[in-house]
């Protein structure tokens, strides 16, 4: 497997901050990794499942870094998913920030909610991202952990429905820069952070 070069210089510099996140914090991604080793130790599919409100960011980010750490850990039974409680779009902010950082991003089609394939590596499927209630028939319906990156989606969504698993790690959204001169390391900031967590998550997976 032959990540992309900024993808993989971005997971070596993510590794190396893992001290940086707080116990409190270490002590919720423990709660996703817990899950994925019972499903590994079981030999059964890892589903996540990354929901926020509008499935617009950082729930697409989750998806997609999921995707990269479970191909960097080696873990192939690995399925990401996204999904809101509202359908909108990938925001074109956040799919220019994923450009930015390496990603190689392709429009399959167009639209109000176009689809797209998120590539971090030329031999590995790209992760399939596009806006999505959480309970869509592009996601599963049982055997999964939800992973709630909002507070508002972890408000709205006391029980996911389905979910074996169900686990809130709230992050900010750059939303709130949109149209400032902070908006594009904002997003790029919140991506990374993810990256950060995900990658810890699975580091932790025995």
């Amino acid at each position: 497997m032959m990540i992309f070069s900024p993808i993989q210089h971005l997971i070596e510099a993510s590794i190396a901050q893992f001290d940086t996140i707080s116990e409190e914090r270490k002590a919720l991604l423990a709660q996703i990794s817990t899950y994925i080793s019972a499903q590994v130790a079981s030999q059964e599919p890892v589903r996540l499942v990354y929901i926020c409100t509008h499935n617009s960011r950082r729930s697409h980010y989750g998806q997609i870094w999921a995707g990269v750490a479970a191909a960097y850990y080696g873990i192939p039974q690995v399925e990401t998913y996204s999904g809101g409680t509202e359908e909108t779009a990938f925001n074109e902010r956040a799919v220019a920030a994923s450009e930015r950082l390496g990603f190689r991003i392709e429009k399959t089609t167009n639209g109000a909610n176009p689809v797209y394939q998120v590539y971090f590596a030329d031999d590995v499927a790209p992760v399939t991202a596009f806006s999505k209630k959480y309970d869509s028939d592009a996601n599963p319906k049982a055997g999964f952990c939800a992973v709630m990156t909002c507070n508002s989606a972890d408000k709205n969504c006391p029980l996911v429905f389905g979910a074996s698993a169900r686990v809130a790690t709230p992050y900010e959204d750059p939303k709130a820069f949109d149209g400032t001169p902070e908006e594009s390391a904002m997003y790029e900031a919140r991506s990374k952070q993810i990256a950060l967590e995900t990658l810890y998550v699975f580091s932790l997976v025995k």
